[in-house]
């Protein structure tokens, strides 16, 4: 299984907040932005992966011999600008299948990429967007691409998500000038011929190619990667029934505050699309949630109520469920319905008579929700989006982790 990356990008509109590096390996989080990429390919059994690169190579060649891959790595080097399409023909020459995956090295696009098939000479991984006019859209007819729209003020449509699953039996690019465009002298021509596929893909998507989402890469990326290797974890759980801690688990934690209404409510980069997963696996779904805002007054079970009819509205929408929701408002720590202690759990037994807690699985990002899980008789899978600071703190603390637990 091979997959190039196209990692030679000079960064140009990222030059006012990223200089001396090639654009892929812009630190996001401490991390270079290629680092994001090669574990997330990863995660998908890739042995060989192909670095087009050219723009100060030599930071990218340093970053990839200071630690180990599960992979081999190879290098397309460019001794000058060849356009995407130049790039992508020399990079493929260093892969010894036909069968190619090829991404862009500055978009994180969180497909499945074993199910992007090869089913045309070139098959594109395409992301719904809403309000867009940076992106062209792409007009699709449910197996091909038909077209490719310039770049303009879009309402909602699908663009290009810069993922390709390339059959070099079907796609000569020898036939090709020296330096040629991908975008423009391959797929354009080919998909008036309809020789392009494409497959929509719901995953996260961002391209840091600007200040302002690359400002926004450096919280969602560490959130992303820390979504999906729970789910990693959760899809492998042997178990039935899976239960569920909220603030920072299901939605970004408020540091310091309550989430008190849904304008205070942000889900999760990713999160949808894994609760459409597990609610494949597991026969019940089920969140449990102490809410001491309530009980502090800062809201109402009124407004507690809506909040979670806007989430599980959400949430059906991307295919996923919750079949069940606990709180405990209680203010008092050692209140029975209150994690860690178990009464939550036992009335989702009462509730629900087959929860097996043998068979039962609990995600949750503190070590609240840990000994909540030991306490019940459950497995346990950390979500770690939340800082090292409030994750491991204990029962008496701060207003500031109230919130949260």
């Amino acid at each position: 299984m091979e997959a190039i990356i196209l990692a030679g990008g000079l960064g140009t509109r990222l030059r006012s907040v990223v200089s001396e590096v090639p654009k892929c390996m812009a630190p996001v989080d401490g991390k270079p932005f290629l680092q994001y990429m090669l574990e997330w390919l990863a995660r998908f059994g890739v042995d060989h992966v192909v670095l087009s690169v050219g723009y100060l190579k030599e930071v990218i060649f340093r970053f990839i011999d200071s630690r180990p891959w599960p992979f081999r790595i190879s290098y397309a080097i460019e001794k000058e600008p060849l356009g995407t399409g130049g790039g992508i023909r020399l990079a493929l020459s260093k892969c010894k299948g036909n069968l190619v995956y090829v991404l862009n090295g500055d978009t994180f696009f969180d497909i499945d990429l074993a199910a992007l098939p090869f089913v045309a000479p070139v098959t594109l991984a395409l992301k719904p967007m809403r309000d867009f006019d940076r992106y062209g859209a792409v007009d699709w007819d449910g197996d091909l691409v038909t077209g490719f729209r310039e770049k303009q003020a879009c309402s909602e449509g699908l663009i290009n998500g810069g993922v390709y699953a390339i059959d070099r039996s079907q796609l000569d690019l020898g036939l090709y000038p020296k330096k040629f465009s991908f975008e423009q002298d391959v797929l354009d021509p080919l998909s008036d011929l309809n020789l392009v596929a494409g497959r929509v893909q719901e995953g996260y998507f961002i391209d840091i190619g600007i200040p302002e989402d690359y400002a926004r890469a450096q919280r969602e990326l560490p959130e992303i990667q820390a979504v999906l290797k729970a789910s990693d974890a959760v899809l492998t759980a042997p178990a039935d029934t899976l239960f569920l801690d909220r603030d920072g688990v299901i939605n970004r934690w408020l540091p310091g505050d309550y989430v008190k209404s849904w304008a205070d409510f942000t889900f999760l980069p990713g999160i949808l699309e894994c609760l459409a997963k597990w609610s494949l696996k597991f026969r019940r779904i089920i969140l449990v949630s102490n809410q001491r805002g309530v009980g502090k007054g800062k809201m109402t079970p009124e407004d507690l109520e809506a909040v979670h009819g806007r989430m599980l509205e959400e949430i059906r929408k991307a295919g996923g469920r919750i079949d069940a929701i606990y709180t405990c408002t209680e203010l008092a720590d050692g209140h029975p319905m209150r994690k860690p202690q178990t009464g939550m759990f036992l009335q989702a037994c009462r509730d629900f008579p087959d929860i097996n807690p043998g068979r039962s699985l609990m995600l949750g990002d503190s070590e609240y929700d840990r000994a909540f899980a030991a306490n019940c008789g459950m497995d346990f899978v950390l979500m770690e989006t939340a800082p090292l600071t409030l994750r491991f703190q204990g029962a008496a603390s701060s207003d500031s982790s109230e919130s949260r637990v």
